[in-house]
């Protein structure tokens, strides 16, 4: 294996996710390149490997893990299988990108941090608020004193659901939005507070408009307080009609700022007739739309990249950590237990249920 030039790449997935993972990449070439992908789907990964210029195509993942060259390897497959393809990859020899969330149990954190440590490979968390431009010059001027003391910070996912099917099952997603988009906001106002222990977590979560698809919640509000007394709000929704919406606002007690993800970034269209791609999530071009540019960029997908790749080179630190996903872990499964029970939960909370989602599935109706 190489321990100088571009880091090469193997991407488990082939779909909406890897098809980011790869562009990020090529976004971003200098530290890193994609050289294999594998996915079980006939005909899905040689698809993405034209788009891409891939030059190896696998049906099997472990297949590809026999590649000596491959250093790093992205996972974008469904969460239920996030633990043991980065078993897999750790035994290989080889580093880990694990999409979020990281897994489906705390127990799975804990076997995919310890197997990494193990053989001394990286479990990074692809968590790519951390790299988000705007949110990242936020959390630049908080960090100088703009704001003063932060007393709150919300941040918001929006949208009207998933792509893949496999999101709305429960059994290979363990929740809904709160585990699909939640675990984004989670990680982000732990990681711009300095990371604080999170001492209680309140949820309040529903099924309003996906109830035929989904067993799980499609929108959710969680409040979590930190031991150094700032509080933060997380939204989302599977039930916004219109695209992505995606907020960060930060409240101290000598400043605030407002970081919209997509309106600064957009072009307020009215079309009659409708055209190709607008935003990611939005289902139609016809009327008004708000088409963005430099997407992936905007969401810092080839910066975090980018910055594994050359963590893999010793090059930087690991910003975004395996241990950064088990924190999210814990805060999901009592954000979960909050919402069955109708009350905060104190922090830390002993998980009763397998999944986070059955926190809440098992208490609700009780």
């Amino acid at each position: 294996m190489n321990k100088s030039g571009k880091v090469k790449v193997g991407i488990i997935g082939s779909q909406f996710e890897a098809d980011i993972h790869a562009q990020g990449f090529q976004l971003m070439p200098e530290e890193a390149e994609v050289v294999a992908v594998a996915s079980p789907t006939p005909g899905n990964a040689e698809k993405l490997a034209r788009k891409h210029g891939i030059p190896r195509v696998f049906t099997d993942y472990r297949e590809m893990l026999k590649e000596p060259d491959i250093e790093m390897v992205t996972i974008t497959a469904p969460n239920y299988l996030h633990c043991e393809m980065t078993v897999d990859i750790a035994n290989a020899g080889k580093h880990v990108v694990c999409e979020k969330p990281l897994c489906m149990t705390l127990a799975e954190a804990d076997e995919m941090i310890d197997t990494c440590k193990r053989k001394g490979v990286l479990l990074a968390y692809a968590e790519e608020l951390f790299f988000t431009p705007k949110y990242v010059k936020a959390k630049e001027m908080a960090d100088q004193g703009a704001f003063g003391k932060i007393y709150l910070i919300k941040q918001s996912e929006k949208h009207f659901g998933p792509h893949s099917a496999w999101f709305w099952d429960m059994e290979k997603a363990g929740g809904g939005t709160l585990m699909d988009l939640g675990c984004h906001g989670i990680a982000f106002c732990y990681w711009f507070l300095g990371r604080p222990r999170v001492t209680s977590v309140y949820a309040q979560v529903g099924t309003y408009v996906h109830a035929e698809k989904t067993r799980g919640d499609d929108d959710a509000i969680c409040i979590l307080e930190f031991e150094n007394g700032s509080v933060a709000l997380v939204e989302d929704s599977w039930g916004r009609r219109g695209g992505m919406a995606d907020r960060t606002e930060v409240y101290g007690e000598g400043g605030v700022t407002y970081a919209d993800l997509h309106m600064g970034n957009a072009l307020p269209t009215y079309s009659e007739y409708g055209f190709g791609y607008a935003v990611e999530k939005a289902p139609s071009t016809t009327g008004w739309s708000y088409p963005v540019f430099e997407e992936h960029w905007n969401y810092g997908i080839p910066q975090e990249m980018r910055h594994f790749a050359r963590c893999v080179r010793g090059k930087e630190k690991l910003e975004a950590t395996g241990e950064d996903g088990r924190v999210v872990m814990e805060v999901l499964y009592a954000a979960y237990a909050s919402a069955g029970m109708g009350q905060k939960v104190k922090m830390p909370y002993q998980p009763q249920a397998k999944k986070p989602v059955e926190e809440w599935l098992n208490r609700r109706g009780k």
